[in-house]
């Protein structure tokens, strides 16, 4: 009898077979790489990628959590929901040490499910809403130093101040959501030698895939290019400030601010790690607001959005 769990796996001879998503986190991921680790490198991490690219079901029990805005306490609150379909490939590194990828996608210890965590929307929005507020410029006319940058108060109202600021301390006016992800694939990039002109040693990614055209070949040998949708996703934050919270700031000097943020990031700027190379781009498909007196607003533009919005803080000045 061993106390060895790895061992076990091997001893016993157990071939794994988990449904997912559950199965990303369970005995299948350990079983692969246990044998991986132990020299079926190639078998391991082909049997891998291939029971798990494609579509799976999200469980109903994170179904149920996703956020409802539909009902606020609050009159003074808004609820925002942004649904986009992913354009380019999604990844953000795992935690897990014992893996048969080298390059795992972030996922939920116990679900398995693949999922940006709402510290990474805070953290890249913030960046957005700062690059809104000039800080591109800043960084040109001090040498690519954040010296000296000041963010203005409407990013403060929305973010707070810096963890590291002890002095005025104060949480924003911002809640954030994760955001959950139904498909998994695979990136490999294939660093190249500059005198031979060619591959050295190809470095896969586990990925949430965006959309992209995969060849398809016919029952007569001809060949067929279908485009396949992006997995999609849905960014959703709550604005909630409350009496008295500093700095001060109106929603309507705010608001539009932070839904300009939001497309810009989306579809220009990436949510992905190594977005530098293209990743994580997508195409906002619908946004919608919520709030407690006025009910629910949804359309297919931020200023049609925005537009109503306004509106509802012209009837009473509160969103």
């Amino acid at each position: 009898m061993t106390w060895d769990y790895f061992v076990y796996i091997l001893a016993q001879n157990i071939n794994e077979v988990a449904e997912f998503p559950e199965g990303f986190s369970s005995g299948f991921v350990d079983e692969v790489t246990t044998r991986f680790y132990e020299g079926d490198r190639e078998g391991a991490r082909s049997r891998y990628m291939r029971e798990t690219e494609g579509d799976f079901q999200i469980p109903q029990l994170i179904q149920n959590v996703i956020p409802n805005f539909s009902s606020l306490p609050s009159p003074h609150w808004l609820g925002i929901q942004v649904d986009f379909e992913l354009l380019t490939p999604w990844y953000s590194k795992d935690d897990r040490l014992f893996h048969v990828m080298d390059n795992p996608v972030r996922k939920d210890r116990v679900f398995g499910v693949p999922f940006m965590a709402a510290s990474s929307w805070k953290g890249m929005l913030r960046w957005a809403c700062r690059m809104e507020a000039g800080l591109l410029e800043h960084l040109e006319k001090h040498g690519g130093k954040l010296e000296g940058w000041r963010d203005p108060n409407w990013i403060l109202h929305l973010f707070g101040n810096e963890k590291e600021k002890k002095e005025n301390f104060h949480r924003g006016a911002l809640v954030f959501f994760p955001t959950w992800f139904n498909k998994i694939g695979f990136e490999v990039i294939n660093p190249h030698d500059r005198k031979r002109r060619a591959g050295t040693k190809p470095i896969y990614y586990e990925v949430v895939p965006g959309r992209r055209i995969k060849v398809e070949r016919k029952p007569d040998g001809s060949e067929e290019k279908v485009e396949i949708e992006g997995a999609k996703g849905t960014l959703s934050l709550l604005y909630a400030p409350w009496p008295g919270m500093k700095p001060e700031a109106e929603p309507v000097d705010v608001l539009m601010e932070l839904l300009k943020a939001i497309e810009k990031l989306l579809t220009t700027y990436g949510i992905s790690a190594k977005r530098t190379v293209g990743w994580g781009t997508a195409n906002i498909l619908r946004w919608r607001a919520f709030h407690k007196e006025r009910g629910t607003a949804e359309k297919n533009a931020r200023d049609g959005l925005w537009n109503e919005i306004q509106g509802w803080l012209s009837e009473g000045g509160s969103p």
